[in-house]
């Protein structure tokens, strides 16, 4: 059966923290605040506009603001979204190699359909991609399995021969779960890369070159333990 590479998206392929971050302040902006040095909000990338409003406003779910105010993110976010937005240096061969090598790969993002697929569109990886699972595509989203089980799916796999890559938590957590081996890469917007080893993933990688070699590892102990 043939092996799948599944990734998660922001902070993982995508360095989308600058519009993401852009997106937060500008929300500061609304209220008459200064806008925060990125650094400071470049952590929360991960974390969608939960985290990303709650490190620039401090404001959270069950605010009377916190719905309003989330909708403006977004609606900001939608119109700056690819402005400054890149693949991680690497990224792009990595892909190439892939799928030179006759290894699919997936996208499962706990991102919406209406704000990822504009991104998949514009960095050309919709139609490269086997399975495209956003974050409203199943019930549930990261960290449970469902995301990462229905792309196997899609993907015409099963779990135990796939791998998940990403950079928080959620993603090593949903992968253990849905019985794939796991990635955790520090290149992203993981802020503690001390804690990093406590999510158990079956390897750390910090640079995107240092990912092809995890992967083939993971294929190849893999298909010695079904000998």
């Amino acid at each position: 059966m043939r092996r799948i590479v599944f990734f998660d998206f922001d902070g993982t392929l995508v360095d989308s923290a600058p519009d993401l971050a852009h997106a937060a302040n500008l929300q500061r902006i609304r209220k008459g605040l200064p806008a925060l040095e990125y650094a400071a909000l470049r952590p929360y990338a991960s974390q969608g506009a939960r985290g990303l409003l709650g490190a620039a406003l401090n404001l959270q779910p069950g605010h009377t603001e916190y719905e309003m105010v989330r909708q403006q993110f977004l609606q900001d976010y939608k119109n700056c979204m690819t402005t400054n937005s890149r693949l991680f240096t690497g990224i792009t061969e990595l892909l190439d190699k892939i799928e030179q090598n006759n290894i699919g790969w997936g996208i499962v993002t706990n991102k919406a359909k209406d704000l990822s697929f504009p991104l998949f569109d514009h960095f050309q990886l919709t139609t490269r991609s086997v399975a495209n699972v956003c974050g409203d595509t199943t019930p549930y989203a990261k960290p449970h399995p469902a995301p990462l089980l229905h792309a196997a799916q899609l993907a015409n796999s099963l779990p135990e021969h796939c791998i998940y890559v990403g950079d928080d938590e959620r993603d090593i957590i949903a992968g253990k779960a849905a019985n794939m081996a796991t990635i955790a890469v520090s290149y992203g917007y993981c802020n503690n890369t001390d804690k990093i080893h406590d999510w158990q993933a079956d390897m750390i990688v910090d640079k995107v070159n240092e990912l092809w070699d995890a992967i083939t590892h993971l294929i190849q102990k893999n298909e010695v333990g079904n000998d």
